[in-house]
């Protein structure tokens, strides 16, 4: 009996079990549809573990070689992009240089006579213009030569004047053919003095406007020699000072030197292996350090000697510098391009990644980059074809791609684990 009535009750125990494990699901459906109550039909790993909120500051890797990203995330990242495309590799020759002034655009202001400087009208880095009085010498050669032809030049137009009233009367027959024959070579004789004393002051420095103008200067002024600037530019170089003495007999004859910076010259060695690829008219980037300013210039002479010293050749490129940018003294770098070789896909070197052993291009793809495997071929200082590995029109990163190295390495440890 006792046997009996426990099998009676592990009987009724399994039946209410069941039909508790039976009803729970309906009553609590029934329960959830009650205000308030709604959390009860969510499950219980969805309460305990609520899904992660994403960040757009955070790639995602879902697939292997894939880094995810956004378009904010792109911008932020300083990620550049360029289309795949067909080249040329260049090769190229880089060669050291000085600027330094333009040889048809420098000028010194000196004196040819023997004198004191009186005035100094122009400092250190002033612009000057054209034929513009940039000092004035005080001088005694100077007013004795000017003295000389004033005085030439009276006697000339006096001789002048009688020469021409002694034609006259010759041609009237009042005066004889000796009268007007005398009064002819008086007159020859006195135009030869008067240029002689013209020339002497063109070799002291006077311009002809200056020598016309002197028979209206006053006499006080005789004393004093104008020098003008031969060139438009800027005040390089002042070599005396107030009340120096200058000329022949002085210590110096140079007052000014006078610079054009509006054309430069790029002073540039190349070694002579390299010389027959180049030619007058070519091409030149001149670089001023890694990251300055560049400027493009074009070869005006080639040396035909060598440097005893370096053994290299003097190979000269001009270039315009409207905004004076570029001082003389600089040293620069320059790239002179030797020729250019068509190589199919051609990509930045800075786009190539080595990622375990293996050369990798980040392509752009929806939603982020993939990491692809490529094959390279020829390069150049800047440049590398690809073999295999792109297609024409996909786009890539070209900058700061070792970003998207670091997410995809991220990614992969993340796999490993």
């Amino acid at each position: 009996m006792a046997r009996i009535r426990l099998l009676l009750v592990a009987t009724v125990l399994i039946a209410v079990t069941a039909g508790a494990t039976w009803a729970l699901p309906a009553a609590r459906n029934h329960l959830a549809s009650w205000p308030g109550l709604s959390w009860l039909q969510r499950p219980a790993a969805a309460k305990e573990n609520p899904p992660a909120a994403r960040s757009d500051h955070a790639p995602d890797h879902d697939a292997e070689g894939l880094v995810k990203l956004t378009d904010r995330q792109i911008e932020a990242a300083s990620l550049s992009l360029t289309t795949v495309q067909d080249g040329v590799l260049t090769r190229r020759l880089m060669v050291p240089g000085t600027i330094v002034p333009s040889g048809d655009r420098i000028a010194r202001v000196a004196v040819k006579l023997l004198g004191t400087v009186a005035e100094l009208r122009k400092r250190l880095g002033e612009p000057v213009a054209r034929d513009e009085v940039v000092a004035v010498i005080d001088s005694r050669e100077v007013a004795d030569a000017k003295s000389e032809f004033l005085a030439a030049k009276t006697t000339h137009d006096l001789q002048q004047t009688l020469f021409a009233r002694s034609k006259m009367l010759w041609e009237s027959k009042v005066a004889t053919e000796n009268d007007y024959l005398r009064a002819r070579a008086h007159a020859e004789d006195a135009r030869i003095k008067m240029e002689v004393a013209r020339q002497k002051l063109s070799s002291l420095g006077l311009t002809a406007e200056q020598i016309a103008a002197l028979p209206q200067e006053p006499a006080a002024s005789l004393r004093h020699h104008e020098l003008r600037a031969p060139i438009a530019g800027m005040v390089a170089e002042r070599r005396v000072d107030l009340g120096a003495l200058v000329g022949r007999e002085g210590q110096e004859s140079e007052l000014y030197v006078i610079v054009d910076l509006d054309v430069l010259w790029a002073d540039l060695a190349v070694p002579p292996d390299d010389l027959p690829a180049l030619h007058e008219g070519q091409d030149v980037t001149l670089l001023s350090g890694a990251t300055g300013p560049r400027v493009q210039a074009k070869i005006v002479f080639i040396s035909p000697l060598l440097d005893k010293d370096t053994r290299s050749a003097r190979v000269v490129a001009a270039f315009d510098n409207p905004r004076h940018a570029w001082r003389p003294g600089a040293f620069v770098t320059a790239e002179i391009p030797l020729e250019e070789q068509g190589a199919g896909i051609v990509i930045p070197k800075m786009a190539l990644q080595v990622v375990q052993g293996e050369q990798i291009v980040f392509v752009r793809r929806e939603g982020g980059f993939e990491a692809r495997k490529v094959v390279t071929g020829r390069a150049d200082d800047s440049a590398i074809a690809i073999a295999s590995g792109l297609l024409r029109g996909e786009r890539i990163a070209t900058s700061n791609t070792f970003v998207l190295k670091a997410e995809l390495g991220k990614a992969e440890a993340a796999r490993e684990r």
